[in-house]
């Protein structure tokens, strides 16, 4: 058993998704129209991007080509996502939740765009004014990427007295000799065995780790579409 899951952890991330068993479509509980909502969420950073319809036959059509297709309810049709913007979407992981009325797809989004106003989610609202397009703001992610665009925002935009913009403004001198200060204190945590000081000093290394990304214009999404396409990688000796 732990070696197929060794073995299962080894497949490298496909660019289309591979379909699951045929069952799946028996599991689903579409509504009285048909239907079944969709939630599409980015395979990176966990953010997000919109939600949809589908009816067996969009589902069906995503599953076979691994490409997401959705049933549009206004034009009373099957959707095939990005055909005419091309921000399509390649499905690279489907679950359904505990009542198997709603699913949720990971999917790669092409161009960085899923809403139709040019914002990248269509969750890009926090007043009643908001109405998006490419300045809306981004959608909640996970917190290595939300603190990276705090880094950015203070590069682009440096604030009195930030620790950030101070360490930005000292180049790579003041930045790697606080990396080596964190990894030091991180070693140190780990020789002495205390959980809470090892998670405290590992913050620290990538929280100076990402103020050296945006400091050499390297965004974290590079950095984790690294980490992705190693996932697959072969073993080391």
């Amino acid at each position: 058993m732990r070696e197929d899951l060794e073995q299962m952890d080894q497949q490298p991330l496909q660019a289309s998704f591979q379909a699951p068993d045929p069952a799946l479509l028996g599991q689903l509980r579409f509504n009285e129209a048909g239907l079944i909502p969709a939630i599409a969420q980015d395979w990176l950073d966990g953010a997000v991007l919109m939600v949809a319809w589908m009816n067996r036959d969009a589902l069906e059509r995503t599953l076979a080509t691994g490409e997401v297709h959705y049933w549009s309810r206004s034009r009373a049709e099957l959707w095939h996502k990005g055909a005419s913007s091309g921000h399509f979407q390649n499905l690279r992981g489907l679950r359904y939740d505990c009542d198997a009325d709603v699913l949720l797809l990971t999917i790669e989004q092409v161009g960085e765009v899923a809403c139709h106003t040019g914002a990248r989610s269509c969750f890009f609202g926090e007043d009643p004014g908001a109405t998006g397009g490419p300045s809306a703001l981004p959608p909640p992610a996970d917190v290595c990427s939300e603190l990276s665009r705090v880094i950015e925002g203070r590069r682009a935009n440096p604030e009195p007295g930030s620790y950030t913009n101070r360490l930005l403004e000292g180049g790579d001198n003041r930045i790697l000799k606080k990396i080596g200060e964190e990894c030091a204190e991180f070693v140190m945590a780990c020789k002495d065995d205390n959980p809470a000081e090892i998670a405290g000093e590992a913050a620290d290394i990538l929280f100076h780790m990402q103020v050296a990304l945006a400091h050499h214009g390297v965004p974290w999404r590079q950095v984790q579409e690294v980490l992705a396409e190693r996932r697959g990688a072969p073993r080391r000796p």
